[in-house]
């Protein structure tokens, strides 16, 4: 079996977070990048398959250089090789330019599974998996909160706000996992020093055969008009203790109609 594994460097979760002024998109270099932790549990659940019945996994991610970071963090989990999509003219990709990058790395390697995590921390929107299983024109299993093969037959249990449905479909397929489906490992030593020497194959907008104009920022759906920095938290009232502090907390919390 043979399953990639799509993945995305974020900024770190905790980061503040900052727009560029010049072309209001996310600014990247303000944060650490980290691997999308999603999509951690999307290589956790390909790496359980492969241990259990055989074959590969190759990670998959688009971004600027420092993804490599990512692809090599996916790697020494247990990954055996890794893709990264890599060009100027992909800076403010949004989601419908960004599938069709991932569908022509993708397009016509083989893969019987191809896995994401239900969304990237950094922009919430879930709609990657789909947009790429169409442009392959191959089913879609999304949001599993468990996954079984069968011989040819990819069977999910698929989360649900009543519980879950039970869905499936022929390889190849598209599947996307929530974070209820398992506990990504933790990288070894002995897994951070293999990784260095894992294969990754590095290509360009030029080399999924996109024009150059079809993605990037001017290419996008939509765009940012204008933004704003967050306000300042404002300071909040301190209560002194003289004997009346209970009656002038109550006070304070019916001025804000809390109470």
């Amino acid at each position: 079996m043979k399953i990639a594994v799509c993945v995305k460097q974020v900024p770190d979760t905790w980061a503040e977070k900052r727009l560029k002024a010049d072309d209001s998109t996310l600014d990247r270099e303000s944060a650490e990048g980290v691997l999308n932790e999603l999509d951690e549990y999307a290589v956790e659940e390909a790496l359980r398959l492969i241990e259990a019945q055989g074959g590969e996994v190759v990670v998959v991610s688009m971004g600027p250089e420092r993804a490599g970071e990512t692809v090599r963090k996916a790697l020494s989990m247990g990954a055996d090789a890794g893709i990264h999509i890599v060009d100027d003219a992909l800076h403010g990709s949004d989601a419908i330019a960004t599938s069709a990058a991932l569908a022509k790395a993708l397009d016509g390697r083989g893969f019987d599974l191809i896995v994401f995590g239900s969304e990237s921390t950094d922009a919430r929107m879930s709609v990657v998996p789909a947009m790429v299983a169409e442009r392959l024109g191959l089913p879609q299993l999304t949001f599993a909160q468990k996954v079984e093969v069968d011989g040819s037959t990819v069977r999910i249990e698929r989360q649900t706000e009543y519980g879950f449905d039970t869905v499936e479909a022929a390889a190849p397929v598209v599947v996307s996992v929530v974070e209820k489906i398992n506990e990504p490992r933790y990288p070894s030593f002995k897994g951070i020093m293999a990784a260095k020497k894992k294969p990754v194959e590095t290509l360009t907008v030029a080399d999924l055969g996109l024009e150059p104009a079809s993605v990037g920022l001017g290419a996008a759906w939509s765009a940012v008009n204008e933004f704003a920095a967050r306000p300042p938290k404002a300071a909040g009232t301190v209560v002194a203790d003289d004997g009346q502090g209970g009656t002038k907390i109550a006070d304070f919390l019916s001025q804000q109609k809390f109470i």
